[in-house]
């Protein structure tokens, strides 16, 4: 996944900025797909990769604040970079605290844009590895029994085996058992790492 190479979307209605990002983008190896509005976005195919999206404050419609609040209802995880040539603190907050990489004012020097672009694709490729991360762990919890899942919680509660047994009516022995599939199906190399695992799947509750 680290080594594919990024998309940059720039969502931008003046058609000179969206070519001189463009120009400037391919000029150090950059995949570069430009939209003059947000709905010729959302309706083109975007490819499985880390990337990020540059987007203009002022478009026509909504503005590109209202679009990026919209973005996670549409499936779209894309960090975003604001560029605007009427920027305030009030936008600027406003787009900060929605989760932006940056908000440039135009014009803006080449080297902050790349920088930022940069901050944002790094932040995606981390977002996807985690999204990975979870999901082979959920499918490795899917292949556990159900009384490998109930053993399985209550340890990450940091119950010992004496108690396991006792709260499920089993033999000590029979929680060892399962605790030897339970880090095995799970590739767990210690329980430090197994309680993470958990916490990670939101297995791991407070002990009463």
């Amino acid at each position: 996944m680290a080594t594919e190479r990024p998309v940059v979307f720039v969502v931008d209605d003046d058609l000179a900025m969206r070519e001189a990002v463009q120009d400037l983008l391919a000029s150090v190896g950059m995949d570069v797909r430009l939209f003059a509005s947000t709905q010729d976005f959302l309706q083109a195919q975007r490819p499985d990769a880390p990337g990020c999206l540059v987007l203009d404050v002022r478009l026509p419609g909504a503005s590109g604040l209202s679009f990026q609040e919209e973005l996670p209802r549409a499936g779209v995880d894309l960090p975003v970079i604001f560029i605007t040539g009427h920027g305030d603190i009030p936008m600027t907050v406003r787009a900060m605290k929605a989760g932006a990489v940056e908000f440039l004012s135009k014009p803006f020097r080449d080297q902050e844009l790349l920088d930022a672009i940069d901050a944002a694709v790094e932040r995606h490729r981390a977002q996807r590895r985690e999204t990975a991360l979870v999901a082979e762990l959920r499918q490795r919890f899917a292949a556990l029994t159900q009384r490998e899942r109930e053993v399985m919680a209550l340890v990450s509660t940091g119950r010992v085996n004496k108690q396991i047994a006792a709260e499920l009516g089993i033999s000590e022995a029979t929680v060892k058992v399962h605790r030897g599939q339970i880090m095995r199906k799970m590739q767990a190399k210690s329980l430090a790492q197994l309680v993470r695992i958990a916490d990670t799947l939101g297995l791991s509750t407070p002990r009463p």
